[in-house]
């Protein structure tokens, strides 16, 4: 529980961030404005289609009693809201670091550099930044259609899908957001996975938080330039353990990075 408020923590640090960098950091709400704005307005049209569309997706439920035919046509829409808010968390997170590339490279340098050493030279690149998001889509596509289903569980689903929704696009939003990082200190994917599951604790602190504050209106707009620079910090909290913790088993040479 420790290491999970840690990573909480991390990301209220980024959010300090804007105290000795405001200028920068607010280079970093254009883009999120921008896709925030679209994605938004994909919900609002989603919300007001809802009743024809679970209508139209459950014509077998039209000879059931009245009651049982409107509670589970509630949980099919129900479901589908929450998968839509999952897969939208997961990919506006893509599609913002897309857009604002050159805002955010600025924003996770900075923080490097203020944390006292220069940043790596290694530049993360556009087609990679492609290949990285297109993935953290369809990742996000199958923990969207995950939610879904654990949705139409009777009674519980509702919540066990929002807990759900939220631990796993946690994950994969911390995933994104520390990969930039990582790879410019020469870390393979393998080797950034492997490092990440021996921190889980605390990468899940810091993407659960991130994720829940890209739930409150407008909060995804808000949190992304302070969520990129925590998520430096994280990159380099696992990276760089405190000389009082025991190194735990496999050392970053064996993970394969290369020196920054």
């Amino acid at each position: 529980m420790r290491d999970f408020v840690r990573g909480v923590a991390l990301l209220g640090r980024g959010f300090a961030t804007w105290r000795r960098r405001p200028g920068l950091m607010m280079l970093g709400l254009l883009p999120a404005a921008i896709v925030g704005a679209l994605f938004l307005a994909g919900l609002i049209a989603l919300s007001a289609s809802l009743p024809g569309l679970t209508d139209a997706m459950t014509p077998f439920a039209d000879g059931w009693p009245s009651l049982w035919a409107t509670v589970f046509r509630i949980a099919v829409g129900t479901a589908l809201l929450g998968a839509a808010l999952v897969l939208v968390v997961v990919t506006f997170t893509a599609v913002t670091l897309l857009v604002g590339d050159p805002f955010y490279e600025r924003i996770w340098r900075a923080v490097e550099t203020d944390a006292g050493a220069a940043p790596p030279d290694a530049r993360y690149g556009f087609w990679r930044s492609v290949a990285d998001g297109l993935s953290l889509i369809g990742r996000g596509l199958g923990v969207a259609l995950l939610a879904a289903l654990i949705g139409l569980v009777p009674v519980v689903g509702g919540a066990l899908s929002a807990v759900f929704g939220v631990t796993l696009t946690g994950w994969l939003v911390a995933d994104e957001l520390t990969s930039r990082a990582f790879t410019a200190r020469g870390m393979a994917r393998p080797a950034r996975r492997q490092l990440m599951r021996r921190h889980r604790a605390r990468v899940l602190g810091f993407g659960v938080a991130t994720q829940l504050t890209f739930l409150v209106p407008l909060g995804a707009v808000a949190t992304m330039p302070a969520a990129v620079a925590g998520a430096a910090l994280l990159a380099r909290s696992m990276l760089d353990p405190s000389p009082s913790q025991a190194a735990p088993r496999g050392s970053d040479n064996e993970l394969g990075i290369r020196p920054a």
